[in-house]
C-alpha cells in the first residue's frame, strides 16, 4: 500500500508540474513590476488528491462604464479576495484619468494587481497577459484568498480562458458575472463621464504624453483620449483662441463617439462569446444608471451587488444554503486534506 501511494505521488506530481509550465509560458517581460508577491508551492494534497475540486475564479465582465470596477470591489470586500485587472490599457502606468483607473481610495484596502504595472512605452500581448495572470490567479490562492479577473479587453479573457489549449479551464472553475446597462443609457452614462474626466484634467494629463512623433498604435498612447488630441496639442498654441475652443470641442466629441463605438463592440463580444458557449451570469443594471443618488445605490444592491453576492457564495461553497462569510478553504475542504495526509502516513 505504501509504495503503491509514492509511485502515485509520483506520478500525479509529474503531471501537475507540467499542466503549471504550460499555464505559466510567457514571453520575457524586463522591468515589468507585477505586484504577485509570494512564492508558489505545492502542498501533498495538490498531488494526491486525483478528484479534488478545481480551484475558484470568479471574472467580472461588461461593457465599459457598467461598474465593473465597483462590482469587483463589492465582492472583494464581502468574500477574501483579491483583484486581477483585464483592462489592457489600465495595465500601463500613468493616465489615470484618461484610462479610467480605479483611484486608491476608491480600492477600499482590497489587493489590485496588473493594474499602472506597465512602462506607457510596452508592448504587451494577450499571450503577455495569460502567463502573468496565471501567476498572479496561483499566488492569491496560495494566500487562500478568490482571484476575481476583472476589465473590458474581452479579447484578453477569450485568450485567458480558451487560449492554452483551454488549460486554464482545466485547472480553475470559472464564474463569469455580466454587468449589463442598455446602450442608448450606457452611451448617454458614458458621454457624461468624459465630460467629468475632462473637468478631472483628462486635457492636461494627457497633453503631458503628448510627441509630435507618437506612434498611437503602440503602448498607452493607443488609449481613447489620447490620438483625439493631437490635433489639438499639434496645432492649437498658434491659432486664435476661438479656433482653438472650437479644436477642443471637436477632440473631446471624438473621445465620446470612440468611447461608444468601444462599448458596442465590447457588448457584441460579450454577446459572440455567450453564443460560443460561455455560461455568463447576466446582471441587469439599467436601471441604477436611470436614477441619482440613493435611489442608485438601493438600485445597484438590489439588481447587481447583491444577487452577485449570491451567485459567488453558491459557485464558491457548492451550495445554496446560507454559508459561513469566511473563505477558509478556497483551494480544498481540510477534512479533505486531513484525509489524504492520513493515507499517506498509513
Amino acid at each position: 500500500m505504501f509504495l503503491f501511494l509514492l509511485c502515485l505521488v509520483s506520478l500525479l506530481q509529474i503531471m501537475t508540474i507540467n499542466m503549471m509550465t504550460m499555464c505559466k509560458q510567457t514571453q520575457t517581460l524586463p522591468n515589468v513590476p507585477l505586484s504577485i508577491g509570494g512564492g508558489h508551492s505545492h502542498n501533498l494534497l495538490d498531488v494526491l488528491n486525483v478528484h479534488r475540486q478545481k480551484d475558484k475564479v470568479v471574472i467580472v465582465m461588461g461593457a465599459t462604464g457598467t461598474g465593473k470596477s465597483k462590482l469587483s470591489i463589492d465582492l472583494a470586500t464581502r468574500f477574501p479576495a483579491e483583484i486581477i485587472n483585464s483592462d489592457k490599457m489600465q495595465l500601463y502606468e500613468g493616465l489615470d484619468i484618461a484610462t479610467n483607473k480605479i483611484s486608491p481610495q476608491a480600492q477600499r484596502g482590497v489587493p489590485h494587481h496588473l493594474l499602472g504595472v506597465l512602462d506607457p512605452n510596452a508592448d504587451f500581448s494577450a499571450d503577455d497577459f495569460c502567463g502573468v495572470t496565471c501567476l498572479a490567479v496561483e499566488s492569491i490562492l496560495d494566500r487562500d484568498r478568490l482571484p476575481i479577473i476583472v476589465g473590458g479587453s474581452n479579447s484578453y479573457i477569450e485568450a485567458l480562458i480558451d487560449g492554452y489549449d483551454k488549460m486554464f479551464r482545466s485547472r480553475y472553475d470559472c464564474c463569469f458575472l455580466w454587468v449589463d446597462v442598455s446602450l442608448p443609457v450606457l452611451q448617454s452614462f458614458v458621454s457624461d463621464r468624459v465630460d467629468q474626466m475632462v473637468e478631472n484634467g483628462m486635457v492636461e494629463e494627457v497633453r503631458q504624453f503628448f510627441d509630435p512623433n507618437a506612434d498611437y498604435t503602440k503602448g498607452i498612447r493607443r488609449a481613447i483620449g489620447v490620438p483625439e488630441f493631437d490635433d489639438f496639442f499639434r496645432n492649437g498654441p498658434s491659432l486664435d483662441e476661438e479656433t482653438r475652443a472650437l479644436l477642443l470641442e471637436q477632440a473631446i466629441i471624438q473621445v465620446k463617439d470612440n468611447t461608444c463605438k468601444l462599448a458596442c463592440r465590447q457588448l457584441e463580444k460579450i454577446r459572440r462569446l455567450r453564443n460560443k458557449g460561455w455560461s455568463l451570469h447576466p446582471l441587469d443594471a439599467t436601471e441604477v444608471y436611470r436614477k441619482r443618488g440613493k435611489e442608485a445605490d438601493e438600485a445597484w444592491d438590489r439588481l447587481v451587488s447583491g444577487p452577485s453576492s449570491v451567485i459567488v457564495r453558491q459557485f464558491i461553497y457548492n451550495v445554496k444554503a446560507e454559508v459561513p462569510t469566511n473563505l477558509t478553504a478556497i483551494r480544498v475542504p481540510a477534512a479533505m486534506e486531513t484525509a489524504a495526509l492520513a493515507a499517506a502516513t498509513y
